[in-house]
């Protein structure tokens, strides 16, 4: 049976299955009031089988930038399941029913962080453009400017913090989680975790900061940047400033790189302090990770906010979604499979229903989310996804797609 959670009667089994899928530690009891926090808030299902959870669902209402329309966006923050029922179908279809009570309600797209590429492509996400994770030393930022005595920052601050996250300079694909428990919560759970940031003297607000984990907890690192958030190129650039500041003690920083920017250009000597540090403890390295998925949920919703530069193609879409099968028949919404006539350019859509004469995309929702985020062109995704087009029709399609990389820019 597929409910809502009621934390007087889930509670205890919520903690089993994060304890036994090694989310929580045992008599941790901050990360417990953690996931109290997380699991009342948001929009939470659970599984239950013979009286009781064995596997929970957590949906957060957020937004997507879509160049610069915002749209709402369903944030998969968690799905996890007891030791009891793996390999029975069941976390998937608790996700898909998770996603359709949220696509019924107005969510125009889905988004998740996976743990192995494959899952989640049976619920019709497509895989997101890479991500890299930068590790240095921060004595070698090639940074000059000086900066201030910051603000300490810690988990009492966390309203402080999720207003000053939701503020934050973004660009294409940037998401925002708009609930502050998500924060609260991520706070909480960092392992030796720690702030420092920057407030407006008139307003009190925090205008920008980081957020540090310590996990070893030794006085050299490495430590690990989970965000970062800046309005502005000088506040972007103090920050870094204060993370180099941290370099006379601290060996090691690893953070995700800032959308747009490309770290190694403020870095002295990257390759030689790679080699140098190879498979070392502190070691410096540049890894890329795809690790975040999106889908569309609402195919004319999302096109009548696609707003491209210039030209316009015209076409049909034969879109499959492969959801439909994890979901009931009664299900409130049930993917975005079906013929339509789409239309992209500088006023875009689409409307159910074949034109003769149109050349024909042939997608899944997987391949076409891709596609509409600007994460890889459509010849791209003919060779590796299966989007299928005739060769001038993937041209034109490569033409006017060309958006800039998108990156969530918030972890969930």
């Amino acid at each position: 049976m597929f409910r809502d959670y009621d934390p007087e009667i889930d509670r205890a089994a919520v903690h089993r299955i994060w304890l036994e899928t090694g989310w929580v530690e045992k008599d941790n009891r901050l990360q417990e009031e953690a996931l109290d926090i997380f699991a009342r808030s948001g929009r939470s299902m659970v599984a239950e089988i013979d009286g009781a959870a064995e596997c929970f669902v957590r949906n957060c209402p957020a937004t997507i930038l879509y160049l610069e329309e915002e749209l709402a966006l369903a944030a998969v923050c968690a799905v996890t399941t007891s030791r009891r029922v793996r390999k029975q179908g069941i976390a998937g279809a608790l996700t898909a029913a998770a996603i359709a009570r949220d696509a019924a309600a107005g969510a125009l797209v889905a988004g998740l962080g996976m743990f192995e590429q494959g899952y989640y492509d049976r619920l019709g996400f497509g895989t997101g453009g890479y991500e890299h994770w930068i590790s240095f030393d921060p004595a070698r930022l090639r940074v000059q400017a000086a900066p201030r005595v910051p603000q300490r920052i810690t988990t009492d601050d966390w309203e402080l913090v999720h207003a000053s996250r939701l503020s934050r300079q973004r660009g294409h694909g940037a998401c925002n989680l708009t609930l502050a428990s998500d924060t609260r919560a991520g706070m909480m759970w960092t392992k030796n975790g720690f702030g420092l940031g920057y407030r407006d003297a008139k307003t009190g607000e925090l205008t920008h900061h980081f957020w540090c984990e310590a996990k070893e907890g030794g006085e050299h690192g490495p430590y690990t940047v989970l965000w970062m958030a800046y309005r502005e190129r000088e506040q972007f650039l103090e920050l870094l400033a204060l993370l180099k500041s941290l370099g006379d003690q601290v060996h090691c920083i690893r953070m995700r790189e800032p959308p747009g920017l490309q770290l190694q250009d403020l870095i002295t000597q990257p390759f030689k302090h790679y080699e140098l540090t190879e498979k070392a403890k502190y070691e410096a390295r540049c890894s890329a990770w795809a690790y975040w998925q999106m889908r569309i949920c609402d195919l004319a919703g999302c096109l009548e906010k696609t707003r491209l530069p210039s030209g316009g193609v015209k076409f049909n879409l034969r879109l499959t979604d492969p959801i439909a099968q994890f979901l009931a028949a009664d299900a409130p919404w049930r993917g975005c499979a079906g013929e339509y006539v789409v239309t992209l350019g500088r006023s875009s859509g689409a409307e159910p229903g074949h034109s003769d004469g149109l050349p024909t995309v042939k997608a899944t929702v997987n391949e076409f989310t891709r596609l509409w985020l600007g994460v890889r062109s459509a010849s791209s995704l003919s060779y590796t996804a299966g989007l299928e087009a005739p060769g001038e029709l993937l041209e034109a399609l490569d033409e006017i797609l060309r958006l800039p990389e998108p990156h969530p820019d918030w972890d969930f």
